[in-house]
Protein backbone atom coordinates (compact mmCIF):
# COMPACT_ATOMS: atom_id res chain seq x y z
CA UNK A 1 0.00 0.00 0.00
CA UNK A 2 1.25 3.50 -1.06
CA UNK A 3 1.84 6.03 1.36
CA UNK A 4 -0.96 8.36 0.26
CA UNK A 5 -3.41 5.44 0.67
CA UNK A 6 -1.86 4.93 3.75
CA UNK A 7 -2.87 8.62 4.75
CA UNK A 8 -6.27 8.47 3.62
CA UNK A 9 -7.17 5.21 5.55
CA UNK A 10 -6.30 6.84 8.21
CA UNK A 11 -7.80 10.06 7.48
CA UNK A 12 -11.10 8.24 6.82
CA UNK A 13 -11.07 5.90 10.46
CA UNK A 14 -10.42 9.32 11.98
CA UNK A 15 -13.36 10.68 10.43
CA UNK A 16 -15.48 7.80 10.97
CA UNK A 17 -14.40 7.39 15.31
CA UNK A 18 -15.85 8.83 18.37
CA UNK A 19 -19.30 8.65 17.82
CA UNK A 20 -21.72 10.38 20.60
CA UNK A 21 -24.72 9.28 22.02
CA UNK A 22 -26.40 13.17 22.64
CA UNK A 23 -30.07 12.99 21.64
CA UNK A 24 -29.81 16.57 20.85
CA UNK A 25 -27.69 16.10 17.60
CA UNK A 26 -29.20 16.63 14.37
CA UNK A 27 -28.73 13.33 12.49
CA UNK A 28 -25.64 10.37 13.13
CA UNK A 29 -23.17 10.73 10.14
CA UNK A 30 -21.29 8.18 8.57
CA UNK A 31 -17.83 7.73 6.72
CA UNK A 32 -18.47 10.38 3.77
CA UNK A 33 -18.31 9.20 0.04
CA UNK A 34 -16.90 11.53 -2.84
CA UNK A 35 -20.52 12.02 -4.70
CA UNK A 36 -18.80 12.69 -8.07
CA UNK A 37 -15.84 10.37 -7.65
CA UNK A 38 -16.59 8.84 -11.15
CA UNK A 39 -17.35 11.98 -13.03
CA UNK A 40 -14.99 13.72 -15.50
CA UNK A 41 -14.13 16.02 -12.51
CA UNK A 42 -12.47 13.46 -10.80
CA UNK A 43 -9.81 13.34 -13.46
CA UNK A 44 -8.10 16.66 -12.42
CA UNK A 45 -7.69 15.52 -8.80
CA UNK A 46 -5.20 13.44 -7.14
CA UNK A 47 -5.36 11.49 -3.94
CA UNK A 48 -4.39 14.39 -1.84
CA UNK A 49 -6.95 16.95 -3.76
CA UNK A 50 -9.48 14.07 -2.68
CA UNK A 51 -8.35 14.04 0.96
CA UNK A 52 -8.21 17.63 1.10
CA UNK A 53 -11.94 17.62 -0.21
CA UNK A 54 -13.07 15.23 2.52
CA UNK A 55 -11.00 17.25 5.20
CA UNK A 56 -12.41 20.19 4.72
CA UNK A 57 -15.85 18.86 4.30
CA UNK A 58 -16.32 16.92 7.33
CA UNK A 59 -14.29 20.06 9.70
CA UNK A 60 -17.09 21.71 8.34
CA UNK A 61 -19.78 19.61 9.11
CA UNK A 62 -17.81 19.71 12.79
CA UNK A 63 -18.37 23.21 12.79
CA UNK A 64 -21.90 23.16 11.90
CA UNK A 65 -22.83 20.52 14.94
CA UNK A 66 -20.63 22.69 17.14
CA UNK A 67 -23.20 25.76 16.03
CA UNK A 68 -26.51 23.61 16.62
CA UNK A 69 -24.96 22.44 20.24
CA UNK A 70 -23.60 25.39 21.46
CA UNK A 71 -27.19 26.86 20.68
CA UNK A 72 -29.08 23.82 22.02
CA UNK A 73 -26.93 24.82 25.61
CA UNK A 74 -27.02 28.61 25.25
CA UNK A 75 -30.65 29.51 23.67
CA UNK A 76 -30.51 32.94 25.30
CA UNK A 77 -27.49 33.58 22.55
CA UNK A 78 -30.10 32.31 19.29
CA UNK A 79 -32.13 34.91 20.93
CA UNK A 80 -29.95 37.49 20.49
CA UNK A 81 -29.45 37.12 16.69
CA UNK A 82 -32.75 35.59 15.74
CA UNK A 83 -36.27 34.14 16.88
CA UNK A 84 -35.85 31.30 13.93
CA UNK A 85 -35.06 27.58 14.99
CA UNK A 86 -31.72 26.35 16.00
CA UNK A 87 -31.88 24.62 12.58
CA UNK A 88 -32.83 27.59 10.46
CA UNK A 89 -29.67 29.70 11.97
CA UNK A 90 -27.30 27.15 11.31
CA UNK A 91 -28.42 26.63 7.47
CA UNK A 92 -28.29 30.29 7.08
CA UNK A 93 -24.67 30.41 8.02
CA UNK A 94 -23.47 27.61 6.06
CA UNK A 95 -25.72 27.36 3.52
CA UNK A 96 -26.42 31.65 2.66
CA UNK A 97 -22.75 32.31 1.62
CA UNK A 98 -23.96 33.79 -1.64
CA UNK A 99 -26.22 36.28 0.35
CA UNK A 100 -23.99 36.97 3.38
CA UNK A 101 -20.26 36.00 2.11
CA UNK A 102 -19.31 35.10 5.55
CA UNK A 103 -20.23 38.57 6.96
CA UNK A 104 -22.24 39.46 9.37
CA UNK A 105 -22.90 43.01 10.71
CA UNK A 106 -23.66 42.15 13.72
CA UNK A 107 -20.45 41.39 14.49
CA UNK A 108 -19.02 43.91 12.62
CA UNK A 109 -17.88 41.62 9.77
CA UNK A 110 -15.54 40.36 11.73
CA UNK A 111 -13.99 36.75 10.55
CA UNK A 112 -10.92 34.44 11.63
CA UNK A 113 -8.91 35.12 14.94
CA UNK A 114 -10.44 38.93 15.36
CA UNK A 115 -14.26 37.16 15.16
CA UNK A 116 -12.93 34.39 17.88
CA UNK A 117 -11.76 37.16 20.25
CA UNK A 118 -14.99 38.97 19.96
CA UNK A 119 -16.83 36.36 21.23
CA UNK A 120 -14.90 36.07 24.55
CA UNK A 121 -14.49 40.24 25.15
CA UNK A 122 -16.01 41.30 28.25
CA UNK A 123 -18.08 43.89 26.46
CA UNK A 124 -19.49 42.58 23.57
CA UNK A 125 -23.12 41.75 24.29
CA UNK A 126 -24.40 40.25 21.24
CA UNK A 127 -24.48 36.64 19.90
CA UNK A 128 -21.70 35.02 21.38
CA UNK A 129 -21.86 32.04 19.25
CA UNK A 130 -22.14 33.46 16.04
CA UNK A 131 -18.57 34.83 16.06
CA UNK A 132 -17.12 32.07 17.93
CA UNK A 133 -17.82 29.66 14.88
CA UNK A 134 -17.76 31.82 11.83
CA UNK A 135 -14.61 33.06 12.82
CA UNK A 136 -13.47 29.09 12.88
CA UNK A 137 -14.91 28.55 9.79
CA UNK A 138 -13.37 31.55 8.00
CA UNK A 139 -10.06 30.73 9.92
CA UNK A 140 -10.21 27.54 7.82
CA UNK A 141 -11.63 28.54 4.68
CA UNK A 142 -8.86 31.07 4.99
CA UNK A 143 -6.06 28.12 5.52
CA UNK A 144 -7.57 26.67 2.06
CA UNK A 145 -7.04 29.16 -0.04
CA UNK A 146 -10.81 30.21 0.37
CA UNK A 147 -11.43 26.37 -1.69
CA UNK A 148 -13.82 23.75 -0.63
CA UNK A 149 -13.10 21.81 -3.78
CA UNK A 150 -8.99 20.59 -4.60
CA UNK A 151 -7.19 19.84 -8.18
CA UNK A 152 -4.02 19.10 -9.22
CA UNK A 153 -3.27 22.92 -9.95
CA UNK A 154 -4.10 23.92 -6.19
CA UNK A 155 -1.38 24.52 -3.48
CA UNK A 156 -1.84 24.69 0.06
CA UNK A 157 0.80 25.62 2.41
CA UNK A 158 1.42 22.49 5.25
CA UNK A 159 2.29 25.06 7.78
CA UNK A 160 -0.54 26.96 7.47
CA UNK A 161 -2.73 23.92 8.19
CA UNK A 162 -0.80 22.88 10.93
CA UNK A 163 -1.33 26.28 11.88
CA UNK A 164 -5.13 26.00 11.80
CA UNK A 165 -5.14 22.62 14.07
CA UNK A 166 -3.15 24.71 16.70
CA UNK A 167 -5.50 27.44 16.75
CA UNK A 168 -8.74 25.53 16.79
CA UNK A 169 -6.94 24.07 20.45
CA UNK A 170 -6.56 27.43 21.07
CA UNK A 171 -10.17 28.35 20.67
CA UNK A 172 -11.27 25.22 22.40
CA UNK A 173 -9.60 25.95 24.93
CA UNK A 174 -10.78 29.38 25.22
CA UNK A 175 -14.40 28.36 24.84
CA UNK A 176 -13.92 26.17 27.86
CA UNK A 177 -12.17 28.34 29.75
CA UNK A 178 -13.31 32.44 29.35
CA UNK A 179 -15.10 33.64 32.18
CA UNK A 180 -16.86 36.38 32.52
CA UNK A 181 -16.49 39.15 35.43
CA UNK A 182 -18.98 37.16 37.81
CA UNK A 183 -16.95 34.02 36.94
CA UNK A 184 -19.12 32.18 34.30
CA UNK A 185 -18.46 30.96 31.53
CA UNK A 186 -19.49 32.93 28.57
CA UNK A 187 -20.81 29.64 26.75
CA UNK A 188 -21.53 26.45 28.73
CA UNK A 189 -20.08 23.36 26.94
CA UNK A 190 -19.05 19.77 28.31
CA UNK A 191 -20.46 19.06 31.48
CA UNK A 192 -18.97 16.55 33.81
CA UNK A 193 -20.93 16.08 37.47
CA UNK A 194 -22.65 13.08 39.45
CA UNK A 195 -25.82 13.61 37.79
CA UNK A 196 -24.71 14.54 33.35
CA UNK A 197 -21.13 13.17 31.94
CA UNK A 198 -21.32 14.93 28.33
CA UNK A 199 -18.32 15.35 26.79
CA UNK A 200 -19.00 15.85 22.81
CA UNK A 201 -18.03 19.36 22.68
CA UNK A 202 -14.27 17.88 23.52
CA UNK A 203 -14.61 14.49 21.07
CA UNK A 204 -16.08 17.41 17.94
CA UNK A 205 -12.77 19.54 18.30
CA UNK A 206 -10.79 16.60 19.21
CA UNK A 207 -11.72 15.53 15.66
CA UNK A 208 -11.48 18.14 13.90
CA UNK A 209 -7.44 18.56 15.26
CA UNK A 210 -7.18 15.17 14.31
CA UNK A 211 -8.07 15.60 10.38
CA UNK A 212 -6.21 18.90 10.08
CA UNK A 213 -3.10 17.75 11.73
CA UNK A 214 -3.38 14.08 9.48
CA UNK A 215 -3.88 16.61 6.34
CA UNK A 216 -0.78 18.65 7.54
CA UNK A 217 1.25 16.02 7.91
CA UNK A 218 0.34 14.17 4.54
CA UNK A 219 0.60 17.25 2.62
CA UNK A 220 4.12 18.14 4.40
CA UNK A 221 5.10 14.13 3.35
CA UNK A 222 4.30 14.97 0.00
CA UNK A 223 5.87 18.56 -0.93
CA UNK A 224 9.01 17.42 1.20
CA UNK A 225 8.13 20.85 3.08
CA UNK A 226 8.81 20.65 6.67
CA UNK A 227 6.47 21.55 9.12
CA UNK A 228 7.74 23.90 12.10
CA UNK A 229 6.05 22.68 15.14
CA UNK A 230 4.96 24.84 17.92
CA UNK A 231 4.49 24.34 21.87
CA UNK A 232 2.30 26.49 23.70
CA UNK A 233 0.77 27.14 26.85
CA UNK A 234 -2.91 27.40 26.08
CA UNK A 235 -3.53 29.46 28.68
CA UNK A 236 -1.46 31.70 26.97
CA UNK A 237 -1.05 30.94 23.59
CA UNK A 238 -1.74 33.58 20.27
CA UNK A 239 -3.00 32.62 17.77
CA UNK A 240 -0.61 31.25 14.68
CA UNK A 241 -0.26 33.04 10.96
CA UNK A 242 -2.57 30.46 8.57
CA UNK A 243 -2.90 32.40 5.45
Amino acid sequence: MTRIAIYIALSLTLLGCASTTDSTLPSKRTIPEQQDRSTIQQLGKSDFDRMADVEIRENTESLRLLMFKLYKRNPHELQKSTSDTVEKMVTWVFDGEAQHHNKFESINNLQDTDAIFLAFKPAYTGDRVLPFIVGLHTMLLKAHDGKTDFYFTDSIDPQHIYNVARNIEIAAWKLSNSRDSNGSLYLLTNELNDKDKNLSFEREFGKMIGRTDLYAIALAEKSQRLISRVIQNLATALFLPFK
